[in-house]
């Protein structure tokens, strides 16, 4: 990735290991960085605490916290009255799955970037070490890259905004070992869709299972307060 020396990039931040990641890589890169972060009233509110953290982690130049109630339409376990998943990760797509929430957000990021002159947008979506969701696949981004320089002033000018997944093809240990190496602290992240008392992290969702995974297989030391071990 090429330093673009002034140059401003929106990093889409939910206060996930992820996230994280990614806005640090567009840091490393010398954007300096937006921070934006949707309050969906999803479950796992604490994630907004770390996002907060995250984002002066990333000396992001500014951080927004947008409201956006998807209560209102549910058909989630993270936006309605449903359990969270506690079995293992499985193949099919799981009731996690927020109905597209990646489409509803990047939009949402989109218009910030062109709004604020960005150049690029970074996400931290996976598709390998992941729980199945379809708006995190590469033929997802590669869709949505062409609908923004198809839908902004910026695109239809022959400036489109790039799309950015830097941690696509990486699995989860790939990624905790990339925190490491950019003296990113894990421990300031979140990861649980199904809090306990105190805000432990369950140990048992999807969520928290791929993150204990990826810290075992990097053979790097788990900051994680787990209520039960993964």
């Amino acid at each position: 990735m090429v330093a673009n020396k002034g140059k401003f990039a929106v990093v889409l931040l939910s206060g996930g290991l992820d996230s994280m990641v990614a806005g640090g890589l567009a840091r490393e890169a010398g954007y300096h960085v937006l921070a934006l972060t949707i309050d969906y009233n999803q479950r796992h509110r604490v994630e907004l605490q770390a996002a907060a953290r995250v984002a002066t982690a990333l000396n992001a130049m500014s951080h927004i916290v947008l409201p956006l109630d998807l209560t209102a339409f549910g058909g989630s376990a993270l936006t309605a009255d449903l359990a969270v998943p506690k079995s293992g990760v499985g193949s099919s797509i799981p009731i996690t799955y927020v109905p597209a929430r990646n489409t509803i957000f990047l939009s949402l990021t989109l218009g910030l970037a062109e709004v604020s002159g960005a150049s690029d947008i970074f996400i931290g979506v996976n598709a390998l070490d992941y729980s199945g969701y379809p708006d995190c696949r590469p033929e997802f981004i590669d869709a949505f890259q062409k609908m923004a320089a198809l839908a902004t002033k910026a695109g239809v000018e022959g400036h489109p905004l790039r799309i950015n997944a830097p941690l696509q093809h990486m699995s989860k240990a790939d990624i905790v070992r990339e925190a490491q190496r950019l003296g990113l602290d894990a421990g300031l992240t979140w990861s649980c869709y199904d809090p306990g008392p105190g805000n432990r992290h369950c140990g048992l969702c999807d969520s928290c299972r791929l993150r204990s995974k990826g810290f075992e297989e990097a053979g790097l030391p788990d900051p994680t307060d787990y209520a039960a071990k993964p």
